[in-house]
């Protein structure tokens, strides 16, 4: 009889956490050629996301349309909530803001960075990631390193 408690406790303490929890849906625009997007795409999926990944060849304006400026334009553009994530940000950042909701359109890699997720190659130093402000300046603020 103990052991049935035991059982029956553990499994209501385990199920609300893996059967229950939600992934977060994220939408992912790509280059129908972009092997690297694919990868993020997948990098997000081991990570907790459900993504979304719609092939297009007009991705300067979807970053248009979001206000993205250029010198922060990443390699593709992931929508999650109201947030845009450009380029290959790495999920601790993207969950970071997710947990916080600060007052900001979203983040940025700019580029192709060899070594971010999703890149191969071996990573040149820290990867920086900007702010995508409401208001885009001439030097975005740096949101973290990794």
């Amino acid at each position: 009889m103990k052991y049935g408690k035991t059982l029956a406790i553990a499994s209501l303490l385990t199920f609300p956490l893996s059967g229950l929890a939600a992934e977060t849906s994220a939408t992912l625009y790509k280059n129908p050629n972009c092997g690297c997007c694919a990868e993020y795409a997948k990098y997000l999926e081991q990570n907790g996301f459900e993504v979304e990944t719609i092939d297009t060849h007009d991705l300067a304006q979807l970053k248009t349309e979001h206000n993205v400026p250029e010198k922060l334009h990443g390699c593709h553009t992931t929508l999650i909530g109201d947030y845009v994530f450009e380029g290959h940000v790495p999920v601790a950042s993207v969950s970071q803001v997710l947990e916080e909701t600060p007052f900001i359109k979203g983040l940025s890699v700019p580029g192709m960075p060899l070594g971010s997720p999703g890149m191969s190659g071996e990573k040149q130093g820290p990867l920086e990631v900007y702010t995508l402000a409401f208001q885009p300046t001439e030097t975005p603020d740096i949101y973290a390193t990794h």
